[in-house]
């Protein structure tokens, strides 16, 4: 009798074309289309890094300056001087206090400050120089006038009272100096909102030729891509997501070392205060403070650059890709 013929072994399914099983072989993960470190992706965050610093430094002034030109122009109605010209033979201690009572009668006048000699040398070290003896020039002396926000300022009346009172005292409400300066002060705004846009569009620049450039490094797996049927958008998404990382790291970098040199600029002015320099440009520009507004734009301008930078590298993408076909 014959031996019983033994069944035939099962095997494991194999994948077409020989090879490993199917459903032993492991799946493959498709990787990125742009390498996730290279020397221009480097290049580019520096560069994004130096245009938002650059940018976010504009923004700190444009907001300084704004904030200074408001304050001017707050200062312009509810304070004026009265200027106190030497005269031969004129006690100019006796006469600041003659205007000082005269302006303290006045109407609409809140508070009357007059500068003493060491004030008003200290007002003049930086054009001067230091240890200014002003017994020997003749340097007039001011009494400042806060004016109240509530009752109008008489100034007819006190203009006046001077004349008669107070011979070589002559009131000055400063409008027209201020009235420039704050002209002055919109232009360098409106200057720096135009140098502002120029780095953004010097930024857009830069990511358009690195993406060129990240598309001809990788052009052999973009068009194998884009001819086998991928889709555009898939394509364009790893482009964007991968600028989009770029844009983040240098725009946070740059805005980080802007928020930075703020709070040094800021510290080392606090230290030199009481110093002539640093009492005119109080004088000019108040003190230097930066706005919460200023803090609030350098964050939003870190976000507008990395969207810029991730909009403007799927633009492109999109271009190249039309071009090929």
């Amino acid at each position: 009798m014959d031996a019983p013929k033994a069944a035939p072994a099962r095997h494991a399914p194999v994948a077409p074309g020989g090879g490993q099983p199917a459903a032993a072989r492991p799946r493959r993960r498709l990787g990125p289309i742009v390498p996730a470190s290279t020397v221009s992706g480097r290049t580019l965050t520096i560069v994004i890094a130096i245009m938002t610093y650059l940018a976010s430094l504009t923004l700190g002034g444009v907001d300084l300056t704004r904030r200074t030109a408001a304050g001017w122009e707050r200062d312009v109605v509810r304070e004026t001087t009265i200027q106190i010209r030497p005269a031969e033979g004129r006690d100019l201690d006796a006469a600041v206090e003659r205007v000082e009572k005269l302006a303290r009668a006045t109407a609409g006048v809140a508070d009357v400050r007059p500068y003493s000699k060491d004030e008003t040398a200290r007002l003049l070290e930086p054009w001067l120089g230091a240890g200014l003896a002003l017994d020997e020039l003749p340097i007039p002396r001011l009494v400042v006038l806060k004016l109240s926000p509530d009752t109008p300022f008489d100034d007819v009346s006190l203009k006046r009272a001077l004349e008669r009172e107070a011979p070589g005292a002559t009131l000055d409400d400063h409008r027209r100096f201020l009235d420039r300066l704050v002209a002055m002060a919109r232009a360098v705004v409106w200057f720096g909102v135009v140098v502002l846009i120029l780095m953004l569009a010097a930024t857009v620049l830069s990511v358009v030729f690195a993406t060129r450039g990240a598309m001809a490094s990788n052009r052999d797996i973009v068009q194998v891509l884009h001819f086998v049927g991928a889709r555009d958008s898939y394509i364009a998404s790893q482009f964007q997501s991968r600028f989009l990382k770029l844009g983040l790291r240098g725009g946070i970098a740059g805005g980080a070392a802007a928020i930075v040199t703020f709070f040094l600029a800021g510290a080392m002015l606090s230290q030199g205060v009481g110093s002539a320099t640093v009492d005119q440009m109080d004088a000019l520009f108040g003190a230097f403070e930066i706005g919460p507004s200023a803090y609030i734009g350098v964050c939003l301008l870190v976000l507008v650059v990395a969207g810029l930078t991730a909009g403007t590298s799927r633009a492109t993408v999109y271009g190249t890709l039309r071009a090929m076909g």
